[in-house]
Formats: structure tokens, C-alpha cells, sequence
């Protein structure tokens, strides 16, 4: 995959280094140092240059981002069913099913949504390298963001620890919470468990979870949550530590009566453009399983 960038130099940026001018527009390191190495990587007016050339008011510089799909025994490329919600030369945005992982596992081959990008890619004859942006489980369905380049991938992950990735998700929990709502409750890792988490006001990490109560029907909730920290599992253990857990969750509410997986889904994702800076927002509705265990 190739993907050109120009940039045209102010008077207020004349002077500057040029490593320093890529930085601030987001290239890592690492992505500096690849330009260094790739065939007509970096120009500055059409030249090649050095990333320690001071600019000058009107240069032109022009990179050169050159991406070979290099080959990976963990990705088994399969027809899986997926959505794609928004693509761009910089990202894609899907709406992920159920029973999906976003990465191969020693158990997981052939099965995740790496697999499926994948496939969709090669049978377009497009070179594709799989970077995932925002972690969903297995279980949970939903919006997340895929890079297709590096320096969208350096910029989407500074942005993702700066928190200006904005995610909603929609839950159905047993019980009814009160209407709106706040849990701070440090979690932290399950002793005796690689897998489960716990609410642990001694040991565990600082986590914060809003919550809004949309709808009750049947002794369920309908509920709406904003992460303003990103523990594992923080949704699914902080409703259950407020005792509404998440129907259908086989780690913290195992019952399955309803629905088979957890009810949790991302909803709606917010965050500017890592290129253009254009503000981007999607949705995707309740699924149909979700809706279905709530209506019913």
C-alpha cells in the first residue's frame, strides 16, 4: 500500500527542524526512521533531503508512507461475516459481530476479525496490514476503529491515550438502576484467576464508569455507559458490583436464559479524523439478539 502526504511550509514554521515538524504531525520513531529506508520517502521540493534540515517558508515536503502486507502465521484469512461502517486511505470503521475476536490466540485461528479483513482485502488484490485501534471482546458487538497506515495507526493510538476517542455503549442488565449515575471502584485482577476481574479498593486501578438508565422492561434495564477509564471487563464488573449485572455474561452472570453472550454493545464512537481532522461520529443500532432479549 502507498499512501502520499504533501505539506506546504508557513513562515511560522520556518525554521524548524524537519523531524520535528513530522513529529508534531504524529509520525512515531519508527515510522521516521522506515522513511529513511524507503525509495523517494522524504522530499523537500522534490530532493531528498535529511530530518535535520531547517525549513523555510513555502518548502514543499512530500512523504512517501510504502507498506508491504507482510505475512503472519497467526492471520488465516477467512470469509467471515463482518460490517464495514466507514473506509477511508486512513481508516476503516466496523460494526463487529458477536463470537469474533479482534486478534488471533493460541486458541483463535481462522475465526477473528484480523482473518476476515484479511480475506476481504486479498480478494481485492490490496495489500493489507491488520491494525486494530480500539479492543472489543470476543462477545461484544460493535464500533471499533481499524488503521490502514502507520501514521494513522501512531496518531489513533496517541489519540485513544489521550481519551479522545469518545465511545458510548448500550448494555441490558438485570435489575433497575437508579436513573443516571456514576461507579468509581478501583478494579483490578481476580486472585487465583488469570481471567476474571473484581472491584478491589486495595490493589486494584483507578476506574471510572457514567451510566444512564434508558428504558426498563421485564425487570430489565436498558442502560447507556461512557468509560472515562478502560480497565478489562470494567463495564461487565462495575454493573455487577452495583448489582445489575449484564444478562447472558457467562464470567460475572451466567445466566443464559435470555441471551448466550453478554449483553453489551458499542454503540456510538466519536473522534476527529487523524488526517484530515474532519470530526467523524457513527452509530449502529441495538442487535438483533439484544433487542430481542429486551423486547421478548
Amino acid at each position: 500500500m502507498e499512501r502520499i502526504f504533501e505539506y506546504q511550509i508557513s513562515s511560522g514554521e520556518e525554521g524548524r527542524k524537519l523531524g520535528d515538524f513530522l513529529r508534531e504531525k504524529g509520525y512515531s520513531r519508527q515510522l521516521l526512521r522506515q522513511l529513511k529506508e524507503t525509495e523517494n520517502g522524504l522530499l523537500r521540493n522534490g530532493q531528498p533531503t535529511f530530518m535535520t534540515i531547517a525549513l523555510k517558508n513555502g518548502d514543499r515536503i512530500r512523504v512517501r508512507l510504502l507498506e508491504k502486507a507482510e505475512g503472519s502465521e497467526a492471520i488465516m484469512p477467512a470469509p467471515l461475516p463482518f460490517e464495514i461502517v466507514y473506509e477511508d486511505e486512513d481508516l476503516l470503521v466496523i460494526n463487529k459481530p458477536a463470537d469474533m475476536p479482534i486478534h488471533p490466540s493460541f486458541q483463535n485461528h481462522g475465526n477473528t476479525l484480523a482473518d476476515a479483513l484479511t480475506w476481504h482485502y486479498q480478494q481485492q488484490g490490496k495489500e493489507f496490514v491488520y491494525r486494530c485501534i480500539n479492543r472489543l471482546d470476543r462477545d461484544t458487538t460493535g464500533l471499533l476503529i481499524v488503521a490502514r497506515h502507520q501514521l494513522s495507526a501512531s496518531i489513533l493510538s496517541d489519540m485513544v491515550r489521550k481519551r479522545e476517542i469518545h465511545r458510548e455503549y448500550l448494555a441490558i442488565v438485570e435489575g433497575i438502576p437508579p436513573e443516571k449515575g456514576t461507579i468509581s471502584a478501583p478494579i483490578g485482577r481476580k486472585e487465583g484467576s488469570a481471567i476474571l476481574r473484581e472491584v478491589n479498593f486495595e490493589t486494584g486501578e483507578p476506574a471510572r464508569t457514567h451510566f444512564t438508565r434508558l428504558e426498563t422492561r421485564n425487570g430489565l434495564s436498558l442502560v447507556s455507559l461512557k468509560l472515562e477509564t478502560g480497565r478489562t471487563h470494567q463495564i461487565r464488573v462495575h454493573m455487577a458490583y452495583i448489582g445489575c449485572p449484564l444478562i447472558g455474561d457467562y464470567l460475572y452472570y451466567p445466566d443464559h436464559t435470555r441471551i448466550n453472550r453478554q449483553a453489551l454493545h458499542s454503540y456510538r464512537l466519536s473522534f476527529l479524523h487523524p488526517i484530515t481532522g474532519k470530526a467523524l461520529s457513527f452509530t449502529a443500532p441495538l442487535p438483533e439478539d439484544m433487542e430481542r432479549a429486551f423486547r421478548s
